[in-house]
Order: structure tokens, then sequence, then C-alpha cells
């Protein structure tokens, strides 16, 4: 009887995990680990060998928070054309947003986004169930084993999801039993501004008073109320996107309930970007000053954020070329995402102990997601293989994203992904897509 296992052996890595690096070996086993760093393991005669020598093996990328716009804006982008991008920059797992067409606030649409990925996705996936006005039975039959959580948007963005009924906020925060991830701008300050620079400016607003219009005060008021909130009822509150230092301070003065998210951008662009990168780089919230960029890296060092994601959202070339207010927000990162987090680590700003710990361990454990996340026997062989001394520029003929633009065209990144494995299936080769793997949903320990 023949033996049927499918194995490979990734030797000679340098493998980073759990706060350490190691050189050692590490064997997969019918997409599973086996073993870490160890040596004498049973290797079958059609066991697939990897050298790793000189390289660093990470687990897979978790980005708990994409849009990929299917159904219903595949113009812009889908998940087959975005989840190749992922697995290309490390990305093994993400959790994608409701504003799409239909958006997803029934159970209905979230069945539906599930068949959808399991058919196109290159990574395992999930997706949040949105918060409407109106929807709180939807939310309330939800199976938050299967479901990454709910997002709420405490002030507009890209779609028409705001939520500004309090009562409706007030259920939300009281009877859901998952996390709750929040958009936070306040959209009454938000109208006022943009009343006060569209009668000064017109049509023609320089950029550069983005973050004047979604400015720091709009953000901190919308915070509060929902920190507020998560406190009168013991919510379990992740900030989205956090942009100021007022915001992190507040996240850090109530760490026991609150947490949250940095973009990759939001740590690379401020508000002195804008004259030169103009409408690309327009997304919300909006980029605010050095000190706040500073400060949220600061955040980061400190623990007082707990994950790093991208907020990957692709528009067209010619829709993000407008004028200010007809240039959606919005901006394509997640095929760049951890070689620009290792930018910082090439110039000593962060370690790559530490962006594993953003990057990979604080999602899976922020959202108690089933054995991923870490380089663990028993756990799915999400893994990829980062070259830190080969070094590539981003041109247009090597962008995957569906819109085929990005902030980071000309620059020059020291590292690259060699390698990215996706429940143990070698999914993507030195810029080559190599096979569709078996991808799953995510589960979560709830």
């Amino acid at each position: 009887m023949s033996n049927t296992k499918k194995q490979t052996l990734i030797r000679n890595a340098k493998v980073v995990n759990e706060g350490t690096i190691q050189e050692g070996d590490v064997l997969i086993e019918d997409g599973k680990i086996v073993g870490v760093c160890e040596s004498g393991y049973h290797i079958l005669q059609e066991c697939q060998i990897i050298n790793a020598e000189g390289k660093y093996l990470l687990p897979g990328v978790i980005d708990t928070h994409v849009h990929f716009r299917e159904p219903g804006l595949t113009r812009k982008g889908d998940i087959a054309s975005e989840t190749h991008a992922a697995v290309a920059g490390g990305v093994t797992s993400y959790m994608e947003m409701p504003n799409t067409i239909p958006q997803t606030v029934t159970q209905e649409a979230l069945s539906e986004k599930f068949a959808l990925a399991a058919e196109n996705s290159f990574a395992n996936y999930s997706f949040y169930i949105g918060a409407t006005n109106d929807n709180i039975d939807e939310l309330l039959k939800t199976d938050f084993s299967k479901v990454c959580g709910v997002k709420l948007f405490m002030g507009s963005s890209t779609g028409n999801m705001l939520v500004e009924d309090i009562s409706t906020i007030e259920k939300i925060f009281s009877q859901v039993p998952s996390i709750i991830a929040v958009h936070c701008e306040d959209e009454d300050i938000i109208v006022k501004n943009t009343e006060l620079f569209r009668e000064k400016y017109g049509e023609n607003m320089p950029i550069k008073y983005h973050s004047d219009i979604r400015s720091e005060e709009a953000c901190y008021k919308s915070s509060s109320l929902a920190v507020e909130l998560a406190k009168k009822y013991n919510t379990k509150l992740h900030i989205l996107h956090v942009s100021t230092k007022k915001e992190l301070d507040l996240i850090r003065a109530n760490k026991d309930f609150v947490t949250g998210e940095v973009c990759v951008n939001y740590l690379i662009f401020d508000n002195s970007n804008y004259d030169n990168f103009g409408t690309w780089i327009k997304c919300n919230p909006s980029f605010k000053t050095k000190e706040d960029r500073l400060s949220l890296f600061e955040g980061l060092l400190d623990n007082t954020i707990s994950t790093i994601s991208t907020d990957h959202a692709p528009h067209t070339l010619e829709e993000k070329s407008n004028t200010y207010f007809k240039a959606p927000s919005g901006i394509p990162s997640i095929q760049h995402s951890l070689q620009a987090m290792l930018e910082f680590y090439h110039d000593d700003k962060i370690t790559i102990e530490q962006i594993v710990e953003k990057m990979c361990h604080g999602p899976a454990r922020l959202f108690s997601i089933k054995d991923r996340g870490f380089i663990r026997p028993g756990y799915w062989a999400d893994l990829i293989l980062v070259d830190l001394e080969y070094g590539w520029y981003v041109l247009p003929n090597t962008i995957i994203h569906k819109c085929k633009w990005s902030s980071f065209v000309n620059y020059r990144f020291r590292s690259t992904v060699t390698h990215t494995f996706v429940n143990g299936t070698l999914v993507y080769l030195s810029g080559t897509l190599m096979q569709k793997p078996i991808t799953m949903p995510l589960e979560f320990n709830r």
C-alpha cells in the first residue's frame, strides 16, 4: 500500500517566530507543520526539499482589513486579482470589508462572499458583516466562530454604510458578541468642514487640505464615543486605521478593553506628502501631521497598537486622477505591505520579530484565529520565505493589483518575498504564481 502523504521540508532557514530567530528546518506534511527547527525527520522519497539558506522563514501575514471590491465593483479589483497580489506580498490570510455591491449586511450576502472566495481566492479568508441602522437582527444571527467580526462605520467612507443613530449603535455595542471593528470619524464635523472648503476653493480644492476636512477633531470625537460605549457595555472594540496621536493616547489609557490598528501607509505618509502624491494618497481617515505619524510608530513599538494591516482599497487610475472632491479615497497596498515594513527594519527602526508580532501573531491572537499565525507543530503551514538582501524596483509591469498603479511605483525595496505557502502548498515562487492552493475559511476559537 503506497503512502499518499505530501511532504515539504524547508531546510536551513532562519525561523522567525514568537520573538526569536532560530536556524533550522521546518517539515510540512499534508498542509500542516509537523516539526520546527529539529532534525531526524522521517522524510518520504517524494518529499519536496527547499533550501532556504540565507533566507528568513516567517508565518504568513494575516491582513485583517482589506477591500477586494467583489461583488459589484470588479473594475477596481476582484478576489482572484487581489489575492494573487496578496500572496506575492506574503499575505496568506485576509479579512474583507462589507462595503461592496450589494453590501455584506445580511446572512445571504455573507454566504455569497464565502462562496466566491472558495472558488477564486489564492489565500485563506474571512469576511466582516457590516452594521447598518436597521440590521441588528442579521448581526445577531451571525456565527462568529466562522465570521471575523462586525464592521461599523461611525463616519462615512467609501460606500453608504454610515450608522448615525445612537440607539442603534448602543444596541450593537451591547448585544453583538464579537469584535466590533470601527471606522471612527464624526460625520457632522466632516460635512461642516467640507462645506467651508468647497465654498472657499470650489471643485479644485488642493488635496493638502484633506487633513483639515477629515480632521483630528473628527477622528477623536468619534473614537471617544466608541471607547465610552465599549467601556459602558464591556464591548471588544477594535479601532481601525488610527491616524492621530490623540487617538493613540485614548487607546493607551483604555488598553484593557480597546485595541487599535495602524495601516502601513499611515507609518509612511503624512500631510507633507500631499503636494507630491496628490489624490493618489487620498484615503479616509486622512494622513495627519509628522508628529502623528511618528507617534503611531511609537505606539506600535510600545504595544499600544496591536496589529498592522493595509486597508487595501483599489480604485482605477482614472478615478484617482480626478479633482479632490471627485477622486475616491483608498490606496492599493497589499502586494507591498510586508516589504514596506521591512524597509523600517533596514533603517533600524523595528526588528523582524516585532514585524512578525504585529502582522502575524497579533492578528491571530486578537481575532482568536484557530491554528494560524504562528510556526507551531499542528498549525496550518501558511509560511513565507524572505530574502533581505534581494532588492527590486516597483515598476508598472510588476504591479499585480488589478488597478495597476501603486504609490510605491519606482521605489526600490531592499527585500523580497521569494516563496509563499498557503496550507502547505507553494503558491508563489520568485515572481511566479505557481498554482491555486486549496484555501479555507478562517476559523475562530470563540
